[in-house]
């Protein structure tokens, strides 16, 4: 099994993120968390854990992993140091250590935050990341999802390179699609977005997935 480090484990996404991979049975979860308390919650459920601050020296967590999932935010109050510079930090771990896939969860809007009437600064740090991430060399997929509720999962999903409207998503369809890009076949330096949909997300996936990286 494929060893997967999840920034942001301990948000509401992250921890469906972080379920999904621990029921799978091709990867592995390793949970990063920031601090003492949080181990408790991954010891219960027998996912390992590893100690990681993205405002500080996080080198050490990338020790036999194979993949990555950046699903860390800042809430909005450290935009440029938790999502954009935390997002980069990852990134450079990642190339370090020759990891496999980096799958990032952005938003959408991201591509033209400039744009936005709304969170045009938090829009300018999932930009930079974004970039950032593209221009690394690593195989990457970046899942751009429009307003995340916290609804059941419905496994359904609107998926394209650019859907040009606006629309809501349940925390737990982006969950599924952030783990689903973690396969090898699957949506290769690909950037895309996802909102509610009719689409099974497998289904969805399929339509940006190619074997060759």
């Amino acid at each position: 099994m494929e060893k997967v480090l999840v920034a942001g484990a301990t948000g509401t996404t992250g921890k469906q993120i972080v379920n999904l991979l621990n029921e799978s049975q091709y990867f592995e979860p390793v949970a990063m968390i920031r601090k003492e308390e949080q181990k408790a919650q991954f010891e219960a459920q027998n996912v390992k854990w590893v100690m990681g601050d993205l405002s500080q020296d996080i080198s050490h967590t990338f020790k036999n992993i194979d993949k990555v999932i950046f699903a860390a935010g800042s809430g909005g109050k450290k935009v440029v140091e938790i999502d954009q510079e935390g997002a980069k930090k990852v990134v450079d771990g990642a190339i370090t250590n020759d990891i496999k896939k980096f799958v990032m969860l952005s938003s959408m809007g991201a591509d033209n935050p400039e744009e936005a009437d709304q969170l045009v600064e938090y829009l300018k740090a999932k930009h930079n990341a974004d970039v950032y991430l593209k221009n690394s060399g690593l195989n990457y997929t970046i899942v751009r999802p429009g307003s995340l509720i916290n609804d059941n999962a419905s496994n359904h999903i609107e998926l394209s390179h650019k859907l040009n409207k606006h629309g809501e998503i349940s925390r737990a369809d982006v969950a599924q699609t952030l783990t689903r890009a973690l396969h090898d076949d699957t949506a290769n330096k690909e950037t895309f977005e996802i909102i509610k949909g009719d689409t099974l997300i497998s289904k969805a996936l399929d339509t940006m997935s190619t074997a060759t990286v």
